[in-house]
């Protein structure tokens, strides 16, 4: 069996050793792609490989029809919208994410980004504390449950949201339930954001629901940034100046929220929420792991179509 790493931005040393060890330990032979810089290149590359493990890559249908052998997918991290899944799946190739191997990376992501903007990104002005304030986590899955009990640690009140989650698993972690999306935001000081883009969520965080957020509003994205409806949030910056907006992924408009806003956001060079060297194992060993359980046992446990 052949198993290609696929990596634009590659994984640390540490992790592709992982990776090989245990590649190596089920005879199978591991090839890399790393600092690729065009497309030609992954599709001549997956044109004979049984397995393939990327992160941010975009796996199209272009290069899963090239990928004549390919048998398993595995995204390195939780997201998997850079995989056209219905192409996967006409390609009979199973396609699996690591959910949970970036949890942590990015949780603390998120709540670094909290305290960054509530002290007016360090800029030497007085400015706000986390202790005491609601956050509110909209989708309650891993990372927002680690979010939860992070802030808890702060001092915070958490409240959550998810229609997915029993209302019992969420109450078991001391969190208060919200019955809607609409309660959360008009409950919370502080969201902090970790739904999937799809075309239910895509652009669903606008003026209306953002609006209702009480004085302070703070909204901290560190899912997609296409969830966000971006002209409705510059108007709301504009009607609202105590809003603000921090991302680990920047927005389009990056350029406008700057020139009219840079007091009052924060958006990361990258995506930066598995930018740990942590997290860069843990996914690059589990993606691994779970390929050499499929190929060998059927193992589809992580499959996401």
């Amino acid at each position: 069996m052949k198993i290609l790493v696929a990596t634009e931005k590659p994984f640390a040393p540490a992790a592709v050793a992982g990776i090989k060890e245990v590649t190596d330990k089920a005879g199978y032979e591991l090839v890399l792609l790393e600092k690729y810089t065009d497309k030609s290149q992954l599709i001549e590359a997956v044109a004979d490989v049984d397995a393939m493990i990327i992160r941010s890559d975009k796996a199209t249908k272009e290069v899963l029809d090239a990928a004549k052998n390919l048998k398993v997918i595995v995204r390195a991290g939780a997201g998997f919208d850079n995989i056209d899944l219905s192409a996967a799946t006409a390609n009979n190739v199973v396609a699996m994410n690591t959910p949970g191997q970036n949890s942590n990376a990015v949780a603390e992501l998120a709540l670094g980004m909290m305290v960054m903007i509530a002290r007016n990104n360090y800029n030497g002005t007085s400015g706000t504390e986390l202790k005491g304030k609601n956050i509110g986590i909209h989708a309650y899955g891993n990372v927002g449950r680690l979010v939860g009990k992070i802030a808890n640690g702060f001092g915070m009140k958490v409240y959550a949201f998810d229609p997915f989650v029993a209302k019992e698993d969420i109450e078991k972690d001391g969190v208060n339930v919200c019955n809607s999306v609409e309660e959360l935001y008009s409950t919370c000081q502080y969201v902090s954001l970790h739904i999937p883009a799809n075309d239910k969520t895509k652009k669903s965080i606008n003026f209306d629901l953002l609006n209702t957020m009480p004085k302070g509003g703070t909204l901290v994205n560190t899912a997609r940034k296409e969830v966000i409806d971006e002209q409705a949030m510059l108007k709301l910056m504009a009607e609202r100046n105590d809003f603000r907006y921090v991302s680990d992924i920047a927005p389009d408009a990056k350029d406008e929220f700057t020139a009219k806003y840079a007091d009052r956001i924060f958006f990361s060079p990258k995506k930066m929420g598995a930018q740990t060297a942590e997290a860069n194992i843990n996914a690059g060993i589990a993606a691994a792991t779970q390929i050499v359980n499929f190929l060998e046992n059927g193992d589809d446990t992580f499959k996401v179509n």
